[in-house]
């Protein structure tokens, strides 16, 4: 009993500062979402450079391709990452659609690595793990080191951002309002659209999944209501998937298809299953720990999934395609085909696809190589108007490959990246100057045989035939090296410098020969062959020139010339 003297205490306020909370809970955030920024920024340098081989490679069937997702994902802490990889794959045709679905069920595997690592207590490191990063960024003299530095940092920063929102929300503890607020949701589907709201919002499942477990440690939430939640930032992170693929070819808009159809059918089946989740979910975790609960939860629901799911990849591939219909070409504008803004974060992807573009764009400037000759040796007008016309989808494809070129070098890109980008700025610069000597030499040698009224001897086209031949096939290997990067490609092109010129050369003999021939205007005919047979010298120069400076600066071809 209580002596008199003994003061009386007054009850404590248990209403928090409601603005203090909010901004410890948001500028939390910031920091967790900076953080994993970071992480990704960095493990995606890192890595950047292997992705499209590994994914590429190791997706042959749907429990390799699995793998490959999960395993990728795991390591760069993004499912985005991994998507974006795949569209930009399946857009080129390095991997089909059937193959990317199996990729894509096992990056939502890797993501639940995230959770787990954030359900151990590891908040009280973070700023010890940042120092650890910052220390290892600062005194760096490699680039590779200062990627690892930055990357650590960042998860350091992941760690701090958690430790930040589960104090901000310590005072709700004792908020009696707020804790019948959370009571009062005992409804799955309330749980659900709260999770797809907010995920939707701050466009990161990651984040949601690390506010739940923040709010579980301090135990301001059921296991439940957590779970419920963790489900709807699985279809939270699906709208999000929905509306990054707006605008974007077909085969991203599908693949984006795919990974929202095997997140929300998931979560419906799951529904009715909430309870025997979190009953799992216990056993796995028995101690009175909720965060590693959830985490179980999450990586339960995801495995779950992926096993029951892997046996419909067919079906999940027609769905898509079905439910993604392919619109027709409007008009003759040109379009690319493989630059995507956003690859543009990662420039060693980036350029990758520009390679690809600029290979595009060298295949069309072959064809009107291979079809130019013949134009102006025995076509007509509109076979050499046709001809023209194909050097402004050229032109087009060039400037955007040029701006895209120009945007990837805003980014922060190494050295060697920015040597690549150089090269890969001569080399289309190079491919379209062989449209441009296709449209403004070869079609204007053909127009002034037409005018003056002349026919080229069959002699004459046949040795101009060889020697097409022969630089049509250089220009194909050309674009080939500059497609794949490859050195060996490119000194296969520099190497047939000597047979070219000894065709052109033949030709010269030829025409020289020609010269007394019993023919009318044979000199103005001796004019038109003669720049015909330079012109395709020409060609071959930009061909030989793109091979040797569109391939990585670090493996240049064998010899030069």
């Amino acid at each position: 009993m209580r002596s008199p003297a003994q003061p009386v205490r007054e009850p404590m306020d248990t209403t928090p500062d409601w603005f203090l909370l909010i901004m410890g809970l948001t500028g939390g955030l910031a920091i967790f979402l900076l953080g994993m920024d970071r992480t990704v920024s960095g493990l995606k340098g890192l890595a950047g450079n292997r992705l499209r081989w590994i994914l590429s490679h190791l997706a042959g069937n749907r429990w390799y391709g699995a793998a490959t997702g999960a395993g990728i994902t795991a390591i760069i802490q993004s499912s985005s990452v991994t998507t974006v990889v795949v569209v930009g794959l399946v857009s080129a045709g390095a991997m089909t659609l059937l193959m990317s679905v199996g990729v894509i069920f096992g990056a939502n595997v890797g993501t639940t690595i995230t959770a787990q690592i954030i359900a151990f207590n590891v908040t009280k490191y973070a700023l010890a793990v940042v120092a650890v990063g910052f220390g290892i960024d600062f005194f760096s003299r490699t680039e590779r080191l200062e990627r690892i530095g930055r990357t650590v940092m960042g998860l350091g920063l992941v760690f701090f951002g958690m430790s930040l929102m589960g104090l901000a929300m310590e005072p709700l503890q004792s908020h009696e309002g707020f804790l019948d607020l959370m009571a009062s949701i005992s409804n799955v589907w309330v749980g659900i659209a709260l999770g797809a709201v907010f995920t939707a919002l701050i466009q990161s499942s990651s984040a949601t999944t690390a506010v739940v477990i923040a709010m579980a440690a301090t135990d301001l939430i059921s296991l439940n209501l957590a779970i419920a939640l963790v489900l709807g930032a699985n279809v939270g992170t699906s709208v999000t998937a929905q509306l990054a693929a707006i605008g974007k070819p077909v085969e991203a808009r599908r693949v984006a298809m795919v990974h929202t159809m095997f997140n929300v059918l998931g979560v419906l089946l799951w529904i009715p299953f909430v309870q025997l989740l979190a009953s799992l979910a216990i056993r796995l975790s028995p101690v009175d720990d909720t965060p590693r609960q959830i985490a179980w939860a999450h990586t339960i629901f995801n495995v779950a999934n992926l096993f029951l799911f892997i046996w419909f990849t067919t079906w999940f591939a027609r769905a898509a395609s079905a439910l993604v219909k392919e619109k027709p070409a409007e008009g003759p504008v040109i379009a690319t085909r493989y630059l995507s803004d956003d690859l543009l974060a990662t420039p060693s992807l980036a350029l990758d696809r520009a390679r690809m573009e600029i290979a595009r764009m060298g295949t069309r400037v072959r064809d009107m190589v291979a079809t130019g000759v013949p134009a102006a040796v025995s076509g007509t007008a509109e076979e050499l108007n046709a001809v023209a016309a194909a050097d402004d989808e050229v032109d087009e494809l060039h400037a955007q490959v040029v701006a895209y070129l120009g945007r990837i070098s805003e980014a922060g890109i190494t050295r060697e990246q920015t040597n690549e980008l150089l090269g890969l700025l001569e080399a289309a610069s190079d491919i379209e100057a062989i449209g441009d000597a296709v449209e403004t030499n070869l079609v204007l040698d053909g127009r002034r045989r037409l005018e003056a009224g002349l026919e080229i001897s069959a002699s004459t086209r046949a040795v101009i035939d060889e020697l097409a031949a022969e630089v049509v096939s250089a220009v194909d290997i050309a674009v080939g090296a500059v497609g794949r990067g490859s050195p060996e490609a490119a000194q296969q092109a520099i190497a047939m410098k000597p047979e070219i010129k000894a065709i052109a050369t033949d030709a010269r003999q030829h025409q020289l020969e020609r010269l007394t021939a019993d023919a009318p205007h044979r000199i103005r005919a001796y004019r038109i062959e003669a720049d015909i047979i330079e012109d395709l010298k020409r060609v071959y120069y930009y061909a030989k020139r793109a091979a040797r400076v569109g391939v990585p600066k670090e493996q240049p071809p064998a010899s030069k010339t």
